[in-house]
């Protein structure tokens, strides 16, 4: 009995240390997953998600990849905010600088009424006196907001260009979004009208630097139309679209559509635009053709909603009176027709009597009228309304005074004159029962602006035709270099690296075809211009010898440029010889300096008639550098 005791004492001691350990165990393991969630909760919070934590007993082990050293210490100190710091193993690495990729430069140029707001990083060598300059030019004084932060890293290679290609586009676009990187510049920007942005879209693009990557998005406003005209002409198999517009995409779609159906084809370059009379302006245009292809062929224009449609004149009066009376009754309430079916044509002596004013404009700008006017009052008033539009240097008036005029000859006249102003050069011609405006223009909108003055001056029942030949070189919103700008840069070509020739002949040197290649590069777009290759040498030698080697290889430069597909009617080759020196021909170097090949602009174009032609001669005549004579090589050139 005396052991039980001891027995007993020593189960509780076992039982006591078993549930003590038991307890510091669990209550161990309790604590370990507290703080590691707390410590997971925090990091969460404070977007430190690249830090992980690993528990030893109480010790928390803090690992992971730090972007950066002040990154590792942010953990660090978050982390002694939840636990005590004596319980935290920093075990954490910091990304090696090195693999860090360095700060793209950026440029972000925002413009609008209120100012100019500048945003993003740019080099701390001449980066911000770039901005600084740029901006000194835009010419105004408006507010800048300067938010661009500066690093010391090295210049990509095309940076500044792009930057100063961005700051002198910003001079047009006073409510523009543009944004630069080393290689590309995207252009945001509204225009005031569709003339505006083709102007702008095409002087950006011209000016853009080669290297350059260019997005530009430059959007109108919906031109105001007035009045909203559409003219619609059907001749035999021949139908066009002298003016076209529309109140909506969908409308315009329609409107194709009907024209479609009585057989035009290719493209309507219809205007969709505000100011329509009726939202059934599509459905009546559609009716209007219809009818038009009904009666065979005419004219017929809208107006606003004024409606003149006049038939052809060999169309039966059964037929016009059926159509007119169907297209009347079908034609929404707010359209007015007025319907015309001419005479016969009368005989050829009748038609010599007929009274007429005849006005030119020549290419170079010149108008000359000439025709009948009623009195001296009239010849004064259209001389001083033409020079009004066309110059006063340019304009000049033969006309004779003719008191039997009919009713409405001034009107005629005036309006005629207005319409030939659109044209960079054509023919007017007036006449009782017609007008009838001919030419060439560089503008893609000429024959229904043209349109739309004639129906809204001549009145409705006018007769008038349009016939105009859009020429995209007189185009000023086409991206098609001047010719001064094609001669320049061909020359510039040779600023670079000349073309060189075998010594005393007319062979050109291996070494200078990657020259010819580049030159015949800088024709591309340049097919329309009359170039002159000029040859010139120094003053060794004697005067005819180095006259004639000149001529070869101007001759020489041209067959090679023929043959990389220069249009042959472009070029002519003219020999200078030793009489056009431009550096002292007493020096090696002055003498290296006049052996020279040298562009110069002719200045008539070459018709598009004569390419066809002079390629055709120049494929059977010999290669002119292949003719040159070897007995005549010369100390020149040596």
């Amino acid at each position: 009995m005396s052991r039980l005791p001891t027995v007993i004492a020593t189960a509780c001691f076992a039982v006591a240390g078993a549930a003590a350990w038991g307890t510091a165990h669990f209550g161990a393991d309790w604590i370990e997953t507290r703080s590691v969630q707390a410590l997971d909760q925090v990091f969460a919070q404070e977007a430190l998600d690249w830090v992980e934590v690993y528990p030893d007993g109480l010790i928390l082990n803090v690992t992971g990849t730090a972007p950066s050293e002040a990154a590792r210490f942010r953990a660090i100190t978050v982390a002694g905010t939840v636990v005590g710091s004596g319980r935290i193993v920093d075990a954490m690495d910091v990304i090696d600088p090195e693999s860090i990729a360095p700060p793209r430069f950026s440029l972000e140029i925002l413009r609008n009424d209120m100012g100019i707001s500048l945003i993003g990083l740019v080099p701390s060598d001449g980066g911000r006196a770039q901005l600084s300059e740029g901006l000194a030019n835009l010419g105004a004084d408006v507010p800048v907001t300067d938010m661009v932060e500066q690093t010391a890293r090295d210049v990509p290679e095309n940076w500044a260009d792009a930057v100063d290609f961005a700051l002198r586009s910003l001079r047009d676009l006073p409510r523009s979004k543009i944004s630069v990187s080393k290689d590309r510049v995207e252009i945001t920007a509204i225009a005031d009208s569709a003339e505006q942005k083709a102007t702008l879209e095409a002087a950006i693009a011209r000016r853009a630097p080669a290297g350059i990557a260019l997005a530009m998005s430059i959007s109108a406003p919906r031109p105001v139309i007035t009045p909203f005209t559409l003219r619609f002409t059907k001749d035999g198999d021949a139908v066009a679209f002298d003016a076209c517009s529309a109140d909506t995409d969908a409308a315009r779609d329609q409107i194709v559509r009907a024209a479609a159906g009585v057989g035009f084809e290719g493209k309507a370059d219809c205007v969709v635009g505000l100011g329509v009379p009726s939202a059934s302006w599509a459905d009546a245009v559609s009716l209007g053709i219809t009818a038009l292809d009904d009666l065979g062929g005419g004219t017929i224009t809208f107006s606003d909603a004024d409606v003149t449609l006049i038939a052809a004149d060999t169309t039966p009066q059964s037929t016009f009176d059926r159509t007119i009376g169907q297209l009347e009754s079908d034609l929404p309430d707010v359209f007015s027709l007025h319907s015309v079916l001419p005479p016969k044509p009368e005989s050829s002596a009748a038609q010599a009597e007929v009274p007429e004013f005849v006005a030119t404009r020549s290419p170079e700008g010149i108008v000359q009228m000439r025709g009948r006017l009623s009195d001296v009052a009239q010849e004064a008033a259209v001389l001083s309304f033409a020079r009004a539009h066309f110059g006063s240097e340019d304009t000049y008036i033969a006309t004779r005074q003719d008191p039997e005029l009919p009713n409405g000859w001034p009107a005629r006249v005036f309006a005629g004159l207005e319409a030939l102003s659109h044209l960079n050069n054509g023919t007017l011609i007036v006449q009782p029962s017609t007008v009838e405006v001919r030419g060439d223009t560089g503008s893609r909108t000429a024959r229904a602006d043209m349109s739309r003055i004639l129906s809204s001056k001549l009145g409705e029942s006018a007769d008038f035709s349009v016939a105009v030949i859009y020429d995209e070189l007189l185009d000023p919103t086409a991206n098609i270099p001047t010719p001064e700008e094609c001669v320049a840069r061909m020359n510039a070509v040779l600023e670079v690296k000349k073309i060189t020739f075998e010594p005393g002949s007319a062979d050109i040197d291996s070494s200078a075809v990657d020259q010819v290649e580049k030159l015949a590069a800088a024709f591309e777009d340049c097919d329309r211009i009359r170039v002159e290759i000029g040859g010139h040498t120094d003053s060794q030698g004697r005067e005819e010898m180095n006259l004639n080697l000149s001529q070869q290889r101007a001759d020489a430069v041209r067959s090679a440029l023929v043959d990389r597909g220069v249009e042959p009617a472009a070029l002519q080759a003219v020999g200078y010889g030793e009489t056009q020196p431009i550096e002292d021909n007493g020096t090696e170097e002055g003498r290296e300096a006049n052996r020279r090949i040298a562009f110069r602009l002719i200045p008539n174009p070459v018709p598009a008639a004569a390419l066809a032609t002079e390629a055709a001669a120049s494929a059977e005549a010999p290669d002119a550098g292949e003719t040159a004579d070897p007995s005549q090589e010369a100390a020149a050139d040596e």
